[in-house]
């Protein structure tokens, strides 16, 4: 089911820039950064906990409804209709920002922040085919809750997970204390 992603290995990733002097202010968009990506670790967990449940029958329908009910991910899935709906435009939104603004600002300030950012934008990609992908399984799930559709959700689940956490992390770290040193996006 993920034997054609092409997966990118952590130790290629570019170096982290350390920058001097930061202001307060000038970590300020670092640190929302690292707010809307908490939001996106909170609605993983979530997810992950609910599929692993849900996969040993440990949890009713009536239980997913009540324990998502409250995450925006699940009220804006239900406003579009589908399974993927406005988290899935909320990430492609958040990345299409990044991709065609932020990154482009930041492999202006030299070499070093350009490949940071060609990797960032690589990185993008995986994450959305993976995206993709869970929601196929997903919706394969609701359809046929089989156990094979379980297995098959929880593997991509997880694969999304640990790719995306890993890419926040390094996002976070690679261009947060640049967003407000350069001025990107201020």
């Amino acid at each position: 089911m993920l034997d054609d992603i092409a997966f990118l290995d952590d130790a290629t990733r570019p170096p982290l820039q350390k920058l001097e002097g930061l202001t307060p202010d000038q970590r300020l968009p670092g640190q929302h950064l690292k707010m809307i990506h908490d939001h996106l670790r909170q609605n993983m967990e979530v997810l992950g906990r609910l599929i692993e449940r849900a996969s040993t029958g440990a949890v009713s329908p009536e239980e997913v409804e009540s324990e998502t009910s409250g995450l925006l991910m699940v009220s804006n899935f239900r406003r579009f209709g589908n399974l993927c709906g406005q988290y899935c435009q909320l990430v492609d939104t958040h990345h299409s920002i990044e991709d065609y603004a932020i990154f482009p600002a930041l492999a202006e300030q030299g070499a070093a922040f350009k490949a940071i950012a060609e990797r960032l934008r690589a990185e993008h990609v995986v994450v959305h085919e993976l995206l993709l992908r869970l929601v196929d399984a997903l919706n394969a799930l609701a359809s046929e809750p089989t156990p094979e559709h379980f297995e098959d959700a929880k593997t991509v689940y997880r694969t999304l997970e640990r790719i995306l956490l890993s890419h926040l992390g390094y996002e976070e770290d690679a261009m947060g204390d640049a967003l407000g040193y350069f001025g990107i996006g201020v």
